[in-house]
């Protein structure tokens, strides 16, 4: 780890005023489970070390007449701890409980979990996140069983590593970013991009910016299914977030969103379009959950991943209208 600077503000205002807008430069530190061991691998090097950890301005969970307002510095223990969430956003409350250590879900934070890097192995060799070596894409022909089956017609072949990316997608929430120039709001849909050279970030905020908070709508049906290789300490094979507007037992508007399947959590708009105007049974679910993955072009090791992404989109979706 190269030697760094390190600053504890007490004020948001004064953690902008910190920031730097070129990117690597200065990085803020939250629950510090994805920096540090980025900075051990040598992948980040920092002049500056920002902890956010104690500004109270990025904590809290309340509600509204419309929703929730989440802190970026909420813990995912935290999450799992909220009786408003477990109610109202159980879909939120899966995905937390599915980072299956103890250790990650104390230290974890909301912020950190939108904000962390690919956990793709070629771009934690060093090979960049675009994964490429002499202008030649590694993953293709390479190890790429844990890869993209969707939106993978390049550049990118890494999959989105964030837990609560495809909930919040689902359930329409808004992101808050700061700077010290001001605010602005990203739907989360428009939160993840896809990097198209090795300048972008994953992300669609500024190096000069903090997420502050989150906020997410309540009133509709909702839940998280994840498929995952074995139930301690792993990142998900697939996982699938629906959030289901209800007529009685008709569907009147659906969203299902994947995870872990492309470089962004993805949105199965023609699996919503299946959805809409009917009530969930297991052969509704089987049919929108079949329609989600027609547009799949899996790589030469991961082409299983499609089955999986189809039993959590039915699993998931009989579960948001269980009971």
């Amino acid at each position: 780890m190269e030697n760094f600077a390190y600053a504890s503000p007490a004020t948001l205002q004064e953690a902008l005023g910190l920031l730097s807008t070129k990117p690597g430069e200065v990085q803020p530190l939250a629950g510090g489970t994805d920096l540090i061991s980025m900075m051990k691998e040598h992948l980040v090097t920092p002049r500056l070390i920002v902890n956010i950890k104690q500004i109270k301005e990025l904590g809290g969970i309340t509600s509204g007449k419309y929703g929730v307002r989440i802190g970026s510095m909420v813990t995912f223990d935290d999450l799992m701890e909220n009786a408003l969430l477990r109610k109202s956003l159980p879909s939120l409350v899966e995905a937390a409980r599915g980072v299956a250590s103890p250790q990650i879900r104390n230290m974890g934070t909301v912020g950190g979990d939108l904000c962390q890097r690919p956990r793709c192995w070629y771009f934690r060799q060093g090979y960049g996140v675009l994964a490429m070596d002499n202008n030649k894409a590694l993953v293709p022909d390479g190890e790429n069983r844990y890869h993209a089956i969707l939106n993978n017609n390049g550049p990118a072949f890494f999959v989105s590593p964030s837990s609560l990316g495809p909930a919040l997608v689902a359930l329409g929430a808004t992101v808050r970013v700061v700077s010290a120039s001001g605010s602005r709001d990203i739907a989360a849909d428009k939160f993840f991009v896809t990097p198209l050279n090795e300048s972008m970030r994953e992300v669609a905020i500024q190096p000069n910016e903090l997420v502050s908070e989150i906020h997410v709508p309540i009133g509709t049906r909702n839940a998280t299914y994840e498929v995952r290789h074995k139930t301690a300490l792993d990142w998900p094979l697939a996982t699938a977030s629906v959030a289901l507007k209800m007529n009685g037992s008709t569907v009147t508007s659906a969203r299902v969103v994947l995870g872990h399947v492309a470089p962004t959590p993805f949105e199965a708009t023609a699996a919503d379009k299946v959805l809409a105007g009917k009530g969930i049974t297991e052969e509704v679910a089987t049919q929108a959950a079949k329609q989600a993955l027609m547009d799949a072009t899996p790589l030469s090791q991961n082409a299983y991943k499609v089955q999986l992404a189809r039993v959590a989109i039915k699993r998931a979706l009989l579960e948001a209208v269980k009971g």
